[in-house]
């Protein structure tokens, strides 16, 4: 990355300013420069004057979007566990960029999460850097998908950030549904399964279950005497019922 160069040696300014100005600011300030003190421009090909060339700034800007967008939803829900910490630094372990980079991408992580910029303020300044390529912010959301599914749950909370940077960068619920089926079951389909939706507590989506466990439990069909028909409908119906418990309790670790 080009740009990474002229950005650790005094051209930030020429690059964005904003909320990923200030955290990639402070992510250089707090641990990149004191690393790379004695490392020349020579090395990395970039004198301090360099020009910056928007295909660079776009690419910075992806950069730091990517891993302060991260950040944020890793604390989405007030903290951040050990287990979001791993997904993130397994995914920048697995990177094909110098360990100065990888280094700079957990600063930047960790400055924005407890940054007072949203994760709205992130998306959009990146969308007024890339929104004449469209395939750039879908390729964005993909990765993001990518990394909240690394722990095999997607969290309403992480649904909904989700949702709200795909409005920002004007993605299509069609686009975005077939980003999710990629990486996730239809959760939503479960949950109307259940009667219920992403946002009912763990108690209503229990007494659903059990409501509907009971209702249409062969035992209790065969004991109606109803038609054959309406029988393996109710046991295909209660089949679909444990399954959507089974999936939704996996989804919220219940």
């Amino acid at each position: 990355m080009a740009w990474f160069g002229k950005l650790t040696f005094g051209s930030l300014g020429l690059f964005f300013g904003g909320p990923l100005g200030a955290i990639a600011g402070a992510a250089l300030g707090h641990h990149l420069i004191d690393k790379m003190q004695g490392i020349s421009a020579r090395s990395y090909g970039a004198p301090q004057e360099a020009r910056v060339e928007y295909a660079e700034q776009s690419q910075a800007a992806y950069f730091v979007s990517l891993f302060s967008i991260l950040g944020k939803i890793a604390k989405i829900d007030g903290v951040v566990t050990r287990n979001e910490i791993a997904v993130v630094q397994k995914f920048i372990k697995g990177l094909q960029i110098p360990e100065t980079q990888k280094r700079f991408a957990k600063q930047i992580f960790n400055e924005a999460k407890d940054s007072e910029y949203s994760l709205e303020d992130f998306a959009l300044q990146l969308y007024q850097t890339t929104r004449d390529h469209p395939t750039i912010l879908l390729s964005f959301v993909d990765l993001l998908f990518r990394v909240v599914a690394a722990d095999s749950t997607f969290h309403p909370a992480e649904e909904s950030a989700l949702k709200s940077i795909a409005r920002i960068f004007g993605i299509s619920e069609e686009q975005y549904n077939n980003l999710k089926a990629a990486y996730f079951d239809d959760l939503g389909k479960y949950y109307r399964v259940l009667n219920c939706n992403p946002e009912s507590s763990n108690e209503e989506i229990r007494s659903n279950y059990k409501k509907l466990v009971k209702d249409f439990h062969p035992d209790t069909i065969v004991s109606k005497g109803l038609p054959e028909e309406f029988t393996d409908f109710a046991t295909k119906r209660f089949r679909e019922i444990q399954e959507a418990y089974e999936k939704i309790g996996m989804e919220r670790n219940f």
